[in-house]
């Protein structure tokens, strides 16, 4: 059900409040850009920092903004399964194509309580869900044995997979079978994440640079593993410049850079430090994103 490039959309401020004039038009670049879907309420759209009211709202306007061109899943986890149950309802109730779950985080549940947590959510709401296994930001890792029992979940189709490690992503696979669909989580893995079997990619890049995105997940799946070499290389230099800092640190001061919209973000994230400036600059030059002052 879930397959190919899906963005990781920032979520726009200004003035302290969520902009949604800004937000609706990186919604239009992604859909005219040919994107799978979008990904609201996630790491890299601040969803830590959001109140309910504006997680519910922010989930609504992509739903609403989308009106069905592109997939929408809405991220909807939360370290409470009660939260979490209710606003995958909600994602559910305002026409979402599914729900991102990332893992409780702080909490740091056993794999029982993991499994626990994620079957609550999957009895409760009748939505395709995807797990989001991210050990760097939640302080746990859901391991692939984990990851077979839940594959077995009603609602639960796939993962979006962030621990870095190709090998669990391999034994996911192998341990899950086809019927389960895995994503990348990490920009500079998706190439190999799809030679071993994954499907698709969430990305944070595609903020900035869906097309070649596209094409390289395409040209994944179609067999033609030099093109997809190719732009992965051409990719790379803007994928490292978006991990200079935190995500999403860089990617807002990119699309403030663009002029797309501001760059402001909600504490306790700060602004982009003065010397990852150039570096940050310079991957947009190279992307053809910025104009060559030098040129």
């Amino acid at each position: 059900m879930f397959e190919g490039t899906y963005t990781a959309l920032v979520t726009p401020f200004s003035g302290g409040e969520i902009d949604y004039q800004a937000l609706g038009e990186l919604i239009e670049r992604q859909v005219e850009a040919g994107v799978t879907g979008v990904v609201p309420c996630g790491s890299t759209g601040e969803s830590a920092t959001l109140s309910h009211e504006e997680h519910e709202r922010l989930i609504a306007f992509t739903v609403e903004r989308a009106s069905g061109r592109v997939q929408v899943i809405a991220g909807t986890g939360s370290n409470s399964t009660s939260e979490s149950v209710r606003l995958t309802r909600f994602a559910k109730q305002q026409g979402a194509t599914g729900a991102l779950l990332i893992a409780p985080y702080y909490n740091k549940p056993t794999q029982e309580g993991l499994y626990a947590h994620y079957a609550k959510v999957a009895e409760s709401v009748d939505l395709p869900q995807l797990v989001y296994n991210i050990p760097g930001r939640s302080a746990v890792n859901i391991t692939p044995e984990t990851m077979a029992r839940l594959a077995e979940l009603p609602h639960v189709v796939g993962v979006k997979e962030a621990s870095g490690s190709l090998d669990q992503v391999s034994r996911i696979i192998e341990a899950c079978g086809e019927h389960f669909t895995v994503l990348s989580g990490d920009d500079s893995l998706t190439l190999p994440i799809l030679a071993v079997g994954g499907r698709g990619v969430i990305a944070v890049v595609s903020n900035l640079a869906p097309r070649p995105l596209i094409e390289l997940v395409q040209a994944a799946h179609e067999g033609s593993w030099p093109r997809a070499r190719q732009l992965h290389y051409q990719l790379l230099p803007l994928m490292r410049a978006l991990g200079l800092e935190t995500n999403p640190i860089p990617v807002k001061a990119a699309i403030g850079l663009l002029g797309w919209a501001s760059d402001e973000l909600r504490l306790p994230l700060t602004p982009l430090r003065e010397a990852c400036h150039a570096p940050l600059r310079a991957a947009l030059v190279q992307a053809k994103l910025l104009p060559d002052v030098k040129g």
